[in-house]
């Protein structure tokens, strides 16, 4: 009887924190949003000199009070699934975990609530809660270029990086020393800034071969920006390819636009 009663408790409880289709779910996702957002406002503007003087007291306990209702929620959200580990080291989990954290290490580093903005990264739930669920698939396709396109962008980077070092180590022996470049550290930190089109101009060459090699770098720049942009695009483009072969018609009806995953037409059930 005991056991029955908690598989109940242990629906109900599931029900109200993980599914949104119910009126009580909906109502305690809402609610945490609410607690979310004061909590991230609560931060901010605990950061300002002037609120902090006047409110600290105020603050550190609010920022408390949230801490222990995220503690409370995150322990009931391992209560309510029976694998609570698939929840710990899930994506959303894991950010759970990551929003109240800082709370505890402040008791240890007092700088350490800063680190609380990272609740923000909370508000991701609210792509379940209002059903966005199209948005999360633009996201995985999205995510699935870039990933793609990781190997490729790393060794460019791993280009660029040997080429600012050379770039920066001629610029110290270029300007002897002077005008800022004072190190190979520094006039590497000034081919970096120069490459990416940042151009802080706290340091500028003033020899005319200096000048002359910081015009290549600029122009340089702009190739160098190009390049990661186009190879997202060509990942983008052939994760699109896959998507539309994937969408195919049915055989049996002609229905088009079936789910990635579809192995059934949604239409007349055959198979696809």
């Amino acid at each position: 009887m005991e056991n029955e009663n908690e598989k109940r408790w242990r629906i109900r409880l599931h029900e109200i924190i993980y599914e949104s289709n119910t009126n009580a779910g909906k109502a305690f996702d809402v609610s945490l949003l609410i607690l979310i957002v004061a909590s991230i406002v609560i931060v901010m503007l605990d950061s300002i000199e002037r609120w902090h003087n006047m409110y600290g007291v105020l603050f550190y306990n609010l920022e408390w009070l949230f801490t222990i209702l995220f503690t409370l929620e995150y322990i009931l959200r391992l209560l309510s699934i029976k694998r609570p580990l698939s929840y710990v080291f899930s994506f959303l989990g894991m950010i759970d975990l990551l929003a109240i954290i800082p709370g505890y290490l402040s008791i240890i580093y007092s700088g350490a609530q800063s680190l609380l903005v990272f609740r923000g990264l909370r508000l991701l739930r609210i792509f379940r809660i209002f059903k966005l669920t199209h948005f999360l698939s633009e996201m995985k396709f999205l995510g699935g270029a870039i990933k793609g396109s990781l190997t490729k962008i790393s060794i460019f980077m791993l280009v660029v990086l040997t080429l600012v070092i050379i770039l920066g180590s001629l610029m110290y022996l270029i300007e002897r020393g002077e005008n800022g470049f004072t190190s190979i550290p520094e006039s590497i930190y000034w081919a970096i800034v120069t490459i990416t089109t940042v151009g802080y101009g706290d340091i500028s060459p003033v020899t005319p071969l200096g000048k002359f090699v910081a015009s290549i770098i600029m122009l340089m720049g702009y190739g160098i920006i190009a390049v990661p942009t186009g190879i997202v695009t060509t990942e983008m483009a052939r994760a699109a390819s896959k998507k539309e072969q994937k969408n195919e018609v049915c055989p049996n009806c002609s229905k088009e636009g079936h789910d990635l995953d579809a192995k059934y037409c949604k239409n007349c059930g055959a198979l696809l």
